[in-house]
């Protein structure tokens, strides 16, 4: 009777399959890693971002948010740029949108801190642990970063209007793309944010599966935004700024038409509706 010899290279591979899906461990590891993370798994990525952006200093959340403020503004110099050097027919305004995805990929990518993307990833950790000290620390980032960014916004509107920086057809783009929010009627204005603050809400969950497609999911939403016509408190703001220079506004018409009802779109799109439906979908299993 034969003996039992040492195990094969065959014998080896055929102890690796795996014994009910006929894969190798090699492979389950393989479709671990390629598969979808779950939605818990997404909401505590989400979830942990907004613990880390709250507990950081307010110094540094300041210039963080001054920082994006300054970045976001090159979305309104790139659609100027197009519109400066594209004909004037009917298929502009969807080429001169892509320029409005310049200044969020250079927020979201540098990880610089963005009023819009805060409706969300601080909201998370309040609905979990609903308390006065949570409540205040959202409140307190929220009114830091809003300020920090609308600060870099107005400095750069400043720069490119009383600076010789642009050529002056240049700044007469930024002016004209700028003037679609004059046309914008208070309830406009209003709904028109709450798209917006959904879109950049659903940027900020999708963003932990990107991974190697971040720059695409991040043009593409924001993309959405511009040639929809919705409005976004941070880069509206700039064009906000532009108009009120021009002398189209008046100061107070700026607030009054333009930062009080986006404001209000924005936190009722990215709070209201979509981090709390967020959390819905997983209160269950956290």
């Amino acid at each position: 009777m034969a003996k039992n010899g040492p195990p094969t290279a065959a014998k080896k591979r055929d102890a690796a399959r795996h014994p009910r899906h006929g894969i190798s461990d090699r492979e389950v590891n393989d479709v671990e890693e390629m598969s979808m993370p779950r939605t818990p798994v997404i909401y505590e990525v989400v979830r942990r971002l907004g613990e880390e952006e709250m507990a950081r200093p307010a110094t540094s959340l300041w210039w963080s948010g001054v920082a994006a403020g300054l970045s976001i503004s090159f979305s309104l110099l790139a659609q100027a740029i197009l519109l400066t050097h594209l004909p004037d027919t009917e298929w502009r305004p969807l080429v001169v949108g892509l320029g409005y995805c310049v200044g969020f990929l250079m927020v979201v990518l540098g990880s610089q801190q963005l009023f819009t993307e805060s409706t969300i990833t601080v909201v998370l950790p309040l609905l979990k642990d609903t308390s006065w000290r949570n409540f205040w620390r959202v409140c307190r980032l929220w009114a830091i970063v809003l300020l920090a960014n609308m600060t870099g916004t107005l400095i750069a509107a400043l720069f490119c209007t009383f600076t010789p920086v642009l050529k002056p057809e240049l700044l007469a783009g930024m002016v004209e793309v700028s003037r679609h929010l004059a046309g914008m009627g208070w309830l406009s204005m209003l709904l028109a944010g709450v798209s917006s603050g959904f879109i950049i809400a659903a940027l900020v969950w999708m963003i932990p599966a990107a991974e190697s497609a971040k720059f695409a999911v991040i043009t593409l939403m924001t993309y959405l935004i511009a040639v929809g016509g919705f409005t976004h408190i941070v880069t509206g703001s700039i064009e906000a700024y532009m108009l009120v220079f021009a002398g189209d506004w008046l100061w107070w018409q700026m607030i009054v038409q333009f930062m009080a009802p986006v404001l209000i779109g924005n936190i009722i799109g990215g709070t209201a509706l979509f981090a709390v439906i967020s959390y819905a979908q997983v209160m269950e299993e956290i």
